[in-house]
């Protein structure tokens, strides 16, 4: 009996062992590596859940009827994205965007809360006079050529210059508004931006290229956007939004 106990004993000691050391090859792969379970990119997870609540705004705010185009919104949060991860952008929780496939006599600025979902300006903004008269047509990265540079820019400081209260403007694409700073491309107020000037001859004056606003919005918007927030100035332009790079790499 004791014989017959110990083998038993022995065929369990084995058939366990036996359990032990092949249980792992259940779970391995027809390599002979073991399964792991995928780790999940939390990060990228949460940046595609974020790109597509911005992407909501645009309907939430009725932007399509206040004249904002699809497509500079859907450009503007694609070159947002791009900046806020290069770490340029330190104020994420605004963005301005000049739409200038609309006339100037148009409300073409659209100034909106990303974290409140919230349209906080839509006023009227110039173009450079060599851009065009009513429409913004001709595009200018060269000094003294008083024309508007398309593309993405980070807003920086203040001063007060000969337009009263201003804000610097730093150009984030080569060739196309990086020599904002030397050409003296900024955002101020202008007196020939009132829907007076409209009513008189069918657009607002026009600028040296500067992206000027109505006197009275002026400050307000300045110090709202001021410091570092996304600025994207829009136009159908085939020509840049095939190059630029913040599109399309």
């Amino acid at each position: 009996m004791k014989k017959f106990r110990l083998k038993e004993f022995c065929v369990f000691v084995t058939v366990l062992l036996l359990s032990i050391f092949t249980l792992p090859l259940a779970f391995s792969n027809s390599n002979g590596k073991m399964a792991v379970p995928a780790p999940v990119n939390v990060r990228v997870t949460e940046s595609v859940s974020a790109t597509n609540k911005l992407s909501m705004v645009y309907d939430s705010l009725n932007l399509d009827e206040l004249g904002l185009s699809q497509e500079a919104f859907d450009y503007a949060i694609t070159g947002y994205e791009k900046l806020k991860q290069a770490g340029r952008i330190m104020n994420d929780k605004v963005i301005s965007i000049v739409d200038f496939s609309k006339p100037s006599s148009k409300k073409r600025l659209f100034i909106i809360d990303l974290s409140s979902y919230k349209l906080l300006f839509n006023t009227y903004v110039a173009h450079g006079q060599n851009t065009g008269k009513e429409y913004a047509k001709a595009f200018s990265n060269r000094p003294e050529s008083h024309q508007s540079s398309l593309g993405f820019y980070v807003t920086s400081g203040t001063y007060n210059g000969g337009n009263g209260y201003s804000m610097y403007l730093k150009g984030m694409e080569n060739g196309f508004n990086n020599l904002a700073y030397e050409r003296a491309i900024v955002m101020h107020g202008a007196p020939y931006v009132s829907e007076g000037m409209i009513k008189s001859r069918g657009y607002i004056g026009r600028s040296h290229g500067c992206p000027a606003v109505p006197e009275k919005l002026n400050k307000p918007i300045i110090e709202k956007i001021k410091n570092g927030s996304c600025f994207f100035i829009y136009s159908d332009n085939r020509s840049y939004l095939s190059k630029s790079r913040l599109l399309h790499t």
